[in-house]
């Protein structure tokens, strides 16, 4: 049965349980009353990086549009060079001059709050699951673990909540994973304590649950399935229903923390009211392959969870239904495809989060996204962000030369090496990140000021940002450059023995700005194989500077997740699309492209063992999308110059 159905119609039952005891050993027979207790010491959390790959490859024709900038992205250049607005309507190109506090490695804002946190609360909230989801392995009742920090509002007033939820809290320990980590009653080193010191103050309520299995919530862990959505869901729901609550709830994460905030919008509460995944996947299909090429984690991914979140001393029923389904699914997806190893089961298209978002999900969307990200790679923010604008939801966009991090983490940023961010370093720090949180959070939580407008925040591989309607750009053009005539070709075949073939394009006339995702369109022939797969490398031809790269199984030549037939020496066209780029490249330079079998993190191709496999080059289109502006466009701006004022820590 195809659970996708079952999905959307799912009526959840949500129970408050306040007189639950913390400890889930007790879950069993009589609910305790729970203690508010002091709060505990705030430290950082420990999260498993799991890689994190692909959406699908969809060409995107936006329609060319004049750019139209309102007061708080880019200021009017006509006015004074003041701004007399609230100062969390700054506009971009003036935030550089905001008096930011920058004593910490977080962005902060220019004014305090005034509230103070009251001790945090534990409950349980009872799911109601539907009958697919009920699992022999894990007996009822099924309970979700929140915890709970308000602020001390005056009387009668009440307050909005931001929430995170993963599985990350609480295990470990016993020597299986090493030390134990925070439970979930510990605001979080990644979004709850930053919520807790920042926005808390400001009378935001933050909430820390744990998924299904994990931590002291109950039932099955069921890894991003419909499970886990419905949980999530429910505690939204539980959240927006509460005396205390004005009903609007936020959720924001970055990795499986920003992956549940696509799950909660899937079969959304109406409480729901904004989403801010960071660097959070689309789908578990989507995030561990791209175009039929696996990543080298997919094959454990299950097994992984299992071993980082569940703690060994604790009975946490991990034999469950989707735990003996899980491991298998990337394995056949990977070698049997041509037998349609996708859809052996309906195990991706439950955890395919994005298409119930954009049919069910009428809330705003903020994504924040790492070019450099090879955890979740910045494809599943493009052109995820125009299809929510298609769609009619609501969405921002900021997207910088960081890795698998938040946009203003500058110690982290500091660690990125040559042709995966460094050139950008110092700049793609974004020390106001968190005054354009709290306009976006003012707004869809408090229903304060005008409804943001929405926009992509950029940044190329030198530093600079700039600011667009859409992304790519609307005045972007395509270059379109034949291979063996534009491209010189050296080498014909790729495959597993080691034989690659290298592309390089004629010199660049002037400045060029790649800014969108380009294209290469291969013309190839398999060998003694059925198959094939080939792993392309952009570099700056002059410096050796990578610039992005792009890979395909020739079975999903067409794109996407969809397999097609393949025989020994037959003819195809592989239909490739570079990760998100915004590049720029100097005059006089050329481009090189490496084309060999497969790259960093991904496995071989089934091929590739075989000695008389592989694939012939016989030609070919690649595609750039080019945009040319001056340096006096509006569309440029400035961000805080944090390194002015703050050395990074030895």
């Amino acid at each position: 049965m195809n659970n996708s159905t079952t999905k959307r119609h799912t009526h959840e039952q949500v129970v408050c349980r306040t007189d639950m005891a913390a400890d889930t050993s007790q879950v069993e027979g009589e609910v305790y009353v729970a203690e508010l207790v002091d709060e505990l010491p705030i430290s950082s959390r420990r999260e498993l990086n799991i890689s994190m790959i692909s959406t699908v490859a969809v060409s995107i024709v936006f329609l060319l549009m004049a750019m139209s900038f309102g007061k708080t992205i880019i200021h009017d250049s006509n006015s004074s060079n003041t701004f007399s607005g609230e100062w969390w309507e700054t506009p971009l190109d003036m935030r550089h001059k905001m008096d930011l506090p920058m004593d910490t490695m977080r962005a902060q804002l220019p004014v305090n709050g005034t509230y103070e946190a009251q001790p945090y609360t534990e409950h349980f909230v009872e799911v109601d699951l539907p009958l697919s989801e009920q699992d022999a392995g894990a007996p009822g009742p099924d309970l979700m673990h929140v915890s709970l920090w308000l602020p001390d509002v005056e009387e009668g007033v009440k307050v909005p909540v931001i929430m995170t939820i993963h599985p990350y809290y609480d295990f470990g320990g016993e020597g299986i994973v090493g030390e134990d980590s925070n439970p979930n009653t510990v605001p979080d080193g990644g979004v709850g304590k930053w919520v807790y010191d920042t926005f808390l103050p400001h009378g935001y309520a933050l909430a820390q649950a744990t998924t299904f299995g994990s931590g002291q919530s109950t039932h099955c862990q069921d890894v991003k399935g419909l499970g886990e959505q419905i949980g999530i869901q429910a505690v939204v729901d539980w959240l927006g229903k509460q005396e205390w609550s004005n009903g609007n709830v936020g959720l924001m994460g970055k990795s499986y923390a920003g992956t549940t905030n696509w799950e909660a919008a899937q079969n959304p509460s109406e409480h729901l009211k904004t989403i801010v995944p960071i660097s959070g996947s689309i789908g578990v299909q989507e995030m561990f392959y791209r175009n039929g090429s696996s990543e080298a984690r997919a094959m454990l991914y299950d097994v992984l969870y299992e071993g980082a979140t569940a703690d060994a001393g604790y009975d946490d029923s991990r034999m469950c239904t989707d735990d003996a389904i899980g491991p298998l699914n990337p394995l056949t997806t990977w070698a049997g495809a041509e037998f349609g190893g996708a859809q052996w089961n309906d195990y991706w298209d439950e955890r395919r989060h994005l298409p119930d978002v954009l049919e069910n999900y009428r809330g705003s969307v903020y994504l924040v996204w790492g070019l450099q990200d090879w955890n979740v790679d910045p494809y599943h923010a493009f052109p995820t962000y125009q299809m929510m604008i298609d769609a009619g939801i609501n969405a921002r966009a900021i997207a910088g030369q960081w890795a698998h991090n938040y946009p203003d983490q500058p110690d982290r940023h500091s660690e990125l090496g040559s042709g995966y961010g460094l050139e950008a370093y110092p700049n793609m720090s974004r020390m106001d990140w968190g005054v354009e949180l709290y306009q976006w959070f003012n707004y869809y939580l408090k229903d304060i000021g005008e409804e943001p407008e929405p926009m992509v925040q950029i940044q190329t591989n030198d530093g600079k940002w700039h600011v667009e309607d859409t992304w790519p750009p609307a005045d972007m053009i395509w270059d379109m450059q034949e291979i063996g005539t534009s491209w010189s070709v050296t080498g014909t075949t790729v495959n597993g023995q080691g034989s690659s073939v290298t592309l390089v394009s004629e010199e660049l006339t002037g400045l060029t700005h790649i800014s969108g995702l380009p294209t290469l369109h291969l013309d190839v022939t398999t060998q003694a194989c059925q198959g094939g797969q080939i792993f392309a490398t952009l570099y700056d031809n002059e410096n050796n500077l990578r610039l992005g790269h792009a890979t395909m199984d020739v079975r999903y030549r067409d794109g996407g997740y969809d397999a097609k037939p393949t025989a020994p020496f037959s003819s195809y066209t592989m239909l490739m699309e570079f990760n998100p780029l915004d590049v720029v490249v100097p005059a006089g330079h050329t481009l090189r492209i490496e084309l060999t079998e497969t790259g960093e993190d991904y496995l071989p191709s089934p091929c590739a063992s075989n000695p008389l496999g592989g694939l012939s080059v016989d030609g070919g289109m690649i595609g750039l999308p080019i945009i040319d502006r001056p340096n006096s466009h509006e569309s440029w701006f400035l961000a805080p110059p944090w390194w002015d004022q703050q050395p990074i820590p030895e």
